[in-house]
């Protein structure tokens, strides 16, 4: 059996274990959360390092990428830096492709239309290719990475804006502390709504559950919610606010989803190579493989 740990800097009430079966091999999965803790992170990765097959790094992104450029987050570079056997991924490797993908999976075997639709993506600088993928299917996108990751009333409404954007920020956010901008411990089990309007305005709601969750609004009436990471805690808040479908990115497992890191952490242990030796297509192949499919559910009628 092979042994996944996802050390996160969310709240630890989030925490779980699964064992599920992909390609033919079975993985134990887990999730720790730390609490905000980044130096509870660290010596936690210290103390499994050598000892499970991957990490997982949730809570927080390790890479950020600008155009051709990547940028790294200091604060979680430092966490990273602490696994010295065992491989460590964020999610970034496999994210665009997997979210890429899933729109237009929706759109070939669910039947799901996307043109003129609208949608906001709370925060499209780390998901470009779910931010690309809405526009391509003529989508009328919002994205809220000014909204929602820095509280300015900015809203972005091109590819080319959230471009200018990335290649702006990135090099200041990365180093800073994650918390500014990012919700991580308890900050995840609060609600707090903030501009709303663009919640009402939309259609679908996409992108990081954990921004949705702490800025959403008390009613989502018949949205569509594209997202992953989601506990039955989340689904039945969802459920609760009215949301029609729940899309998650990854695949259930033990009644979840888990975030992106989990799932690149599986795929890099399946090939046996390191994350700097695969690639999109490397990702994409394995994915079709593997028969990984995003979770479908409906929540009300």
């Amino acid at each position: 059996m092979k042994h996944i740990v996802s050390v996160s800097l969310g709240s630890s009430r989030r925490n779980g274990k699964v064992t599920e079966v992909f390609g033919g091999q079975t993985f134990l999965i887990e999730r720790i959360g730390t609490d905000g803790d980044k130096e509870k992170a660290i010596q936690l990765i210290r103390s499994l390092d050598g000892q499970v097959n991957a990490f997982g790094l949730g809570g927080t992104d390790l890479y950020i990428y600008a155009g051709d450029k990547r940028y790294t987050f200091r604060e979680s570079k430092q966490i990273a830096a602490a696994a010295q056997k065992t491989p460590i991924v964020d999610g970034s490797g496999l994210k665009n492709t997997l979210e890429r993908n899933v729109i237009h999976y929706l759109k070939r075997n669910e039947s799901m239309c996307f043109e003129d639709k609208s949608v906001l993506v709370v925060c499209a600088v780390d998901r470009f290719g779910l931010a690309q993928a809405f526009v391509n299917a003529g989508s009328r996108t919002v994205f809220g990475d000014l909204l929602f990751g820095l509280g300015l009333p900015w809203p972005i409404y091109s590819l080319s804006g959230l471009s200018r954007l990335a290649k702006l920020v990135a090099p200041v956010i990365t180093q800073l502390p994650i918390h500014l901008f990012y919700p991580t411990g308890k900050q995840q089990n609060e609600v707090k709504p903030r501009f709303e309007k663009y919640f009402a305005a939309a259609d679908i709601i996409a992108g990081d559950f954990h921004f949705i969750r702490r800025y959403m609004p008390s009613s989502l009436a018949d949205k569509i919610v594209i997202t992953n990471t989601v506990t039955q805690e989340d689904e039945n808040l969802l459920r609760n606010r009215g949301v029609s479908i729940l899309v998650t990115t990854t695949p259930e497992m033990g009644g979840r989803s888990f975030g992106t890191n989990v799932l690149e952490a599986v795929l890099v242990t399946q090939a046996g190579k390191r994350p700097d030796q695969l690639t999109a297509q490397d990702y994409e192949q394995m994915l079709q493989e593997m028969d990984i499919m995003p979770r479908i559910k409906k929540l009300s009628v």
